[in-house]
Order: structure tokens, then C-alpha cells, then sequence
């Protein structure tokens, strides 16, 4: 994203010590903005990350937050207040996959789970942050779903039911949020070579990481995680300030 200037705007990102948020993350403090991301339990990596973006002179912070826990998400964004200001960029990334059984096999504390992880903690940081971007005068949101939510493949019910319904909550907020300046867009990854993209590859028995798939992969190789952060920092950036309700999709054109 050459060119790109986000300095003096403080974004938050869930889900950002790894994979698509880790790459998210490194892409909007290249862009200048100050960062503060949540991990679950990669507090290495999450430290790792933000030492080095404070080493190449970025302000950038780190919370551990479990999303599965009620108030969690809010809790994040007062700490990303805190420290950093408030959050006119956000970045709704953290997530986990299901364990790819049948509908009439999957347990419902599985569909719960991923309910609670994908769908209500990003209505709770949602109901927290909006808010305060009203107030601070307007803001950009991007979901981070799957192209799954369309393409809806078996064994994914409880994963395919979450981010469907992510997409749907954009749409409409996309929609009442444009009268206070708040841009709200949806970004939807295929197969990205990330360690949850690794875990699916493997399930299949074939082959061990999804970057083993490269050869038959669109333009000779899988998407990678900063494939998908330059879209998320595109549908971010001020130069795409009358987009809003769109979801982009990083698959290569697979989908097509």
C-alpha cells in the first residue's frame, strides 16, 4: 500500500499476533498508524510483533483478550483507549474454525462457541466502539470473514453459520452507519497460509500446509496473509472513502 498515510489515526485489530492479523497489523504501522491488537494466547508472538513495530519508531500495544468471554471485547477497546486513543480504524479478525463434522454430528456447544467468538464478541466491541467514532467524527470497520460464508462447503455448518451472519450484521450497519461517517466493509478470504489454513489442509490427509498447494493454486501459489492485509488496508484507507457495504473477496478468483 505505497502511498498510503494513516499517520495520527489509531487502529485496533482483534486476533492480531498472527496469521491475517499479524500481517494486518505490520501493514497499518507501515502506514503510520498506531496499533494496538489482542491475542489470545500467543503472548510470545503478541510481544514479539509489537517490539519490533517499536523499534521501527511505531506506537503499538498488546492485549490479551479471550473473545469466547463475555465483556472481553469490551474491555479491549477501553484499554486500546487508554493507551492509544480511540480507535477510528478497526479491524474485527479473531476467530477460529470448526472441526469440520457433519450438521447432525456437530455438537451445539460447537456452534455456540463459534457464535460467541465470531458473532457476539464483534457486536459487543462494536456497541463499545461506534460510539466513540461517532464522537471523533466518523471511522472505518472491516470484517474479516470467509469466502466459505458463500461457497458454504460440508463439514463447516457451525464456521459457515458465524460468518454469514458477520456478513449480514455488516450490511446492515454499513447502511446505518453512513449519516456519522462510519464506513463498515466486509473482507473474505479463501485459503490464506496461515496455521488455521495449515489445520485444514492437513485434515484432508494429503498434504502437510496449505503452501503445498501453490502449484495448482490461482497465479502459482495460495494466498498468503499479506495478500489479504493490503485488501483489508484497502478497504480501510481514506481513498476509498465512498465504498461502504462491500464485501471483498481474496480467493484468486476461485469463487468466479
Amino acid at each position: 500500500m505505497n502511498g498510503l498515510d494513516l499517520t495520527g489515526r489509531t487502529a485496533l485489530v482483534t486476533g492480531g499476533s498472527r496469521g491475517i492479523g499479524s500481517a494486518v497489523v505490520r501493514r497499518l504501522a507501515a502506514a503510520g498508524a498506531d496499533v494496538a491488537f489482542s491475542y489470545r494466547r500467543e503472548e510470545e508472538q503478541a510481544a514479539a510483533l509489537r517490539d519490533k513495530l517499536l523499534a521501527d519508531g511505531r506506537r503499538a500495544e498488546t492485549f490479551q483478550a479471550d473473545l469466547a468471554e463475555t465483556g472481553a471485547a469490551a474491555r479491549l477497546h477501553r484499554a486500546c483507549v487508554a493507551e492509544l486513543g480511540v480507535p477510528t480504524l478497526l479491524v474485527c479478525n479473531a476467530g477460529n474454525a470448526s472441526r469440520g463434522n457433519a450438521v447432525t454430528e456437530t455438537p451445539e456447544k460447537e456452534f455456540e462457541l463459534l457464535w460467541r467468538v465470531h458473532v457476539l464478541s464483534t457486536l459487543e466491541l462494536l456497541r463499545t466502539a461506534i460510539p466513540a467514532m461517532r464522537a471523533s467524527g466518523g471511522g472505518s470497520v472491516v470484517l474479516v470473514s470467509s469466502s466459505y460464508a458463500a461457497s458454504r462447503p460440508a463439514g463447516t455448518a457451525p464456521y459457515v453459520a458465524a460468518k454469514s451472519a458477520l456478513e449480514g450484521i455488516a450490511t446492515v450497519l454499513a447502511k446505518e452507519e453512513r449519516p456519522h461517517e462510519i464506513r463498515v466493509n466486509v473482507v473474505a478470504p479463501g485459503l490464506v497460509a496461515t496455521d488455521m489454513g495449515d489445520r485444514l489442509v492437513r485434515s484432508g490427509g494429503v498434504h502437510r500446509s496449505a503452501s503445498d498447494l501453490d502449484a495448482g493454486a490461482p497465479f502459482g501459489r495460495v494466498c498468503r496473509p499479506e495478500d489479504v492485509a493490503d485488501v483489508v488496508l484497502t478497504a480501510l484507507a481514506p481513498l476509498s472513502s465512498y465504498v461502504t457495504g462491500h464485501r471483498y473477496v481474496v480467493d484468486g478468483g476461485d469463487s468466479l
